[in-house]
């Protein structure tokens, strides 16, 4: 996965998200979709910049089956946003950079 940008499965979702004392970013994302590819940097970046204060994690929904029908997500990247083990907010495709950043702090 990008920089800063941990992978999780099925096996570690519940620990490492719904567990996460920090709001955490999943990116939905599969490595034949090119909008997932084109949001892997801005994710990077995001990752970075809210260090401490987000995590942003990805999972494949090709190798990670449960997590990704337990959640709905039908269209790839889905971003979804997880505060205290519960979901907040979902956002499906690719973003601007500042949308992203925008849609973040209107869920945090």
């Amino acid at each position: 996965m990008a920089d800063g940008i941990a992978e999780v499965t099925d096996e570690t979702f519940e620990q490492e998200v719904l567990g996460s004392g920090l709001p955490v970013l999943v990116e939905f994302t599969a490595d034949w979709c090119p909008p997932c590819r084109m949001i892997a940097p801005v994710l990077a970046s995001v990752a970075e910049e809210r260090a401490g204060r987000l995590r942003v994690v990805a999972l494949d929904v090709d190798r990670n089956p449960a997590t990704t029908a337990a959640y709905g997500v039908l269209s790839m990247p889905t971003l979804m946003v997880f505060r205290d083990g519960e979901p907040v907010k979902s956002m499906v495709g690719a973003r601007p950079r500042a949308r992203l950043l925008r849609e973040l702090d209107e869920a945090l």
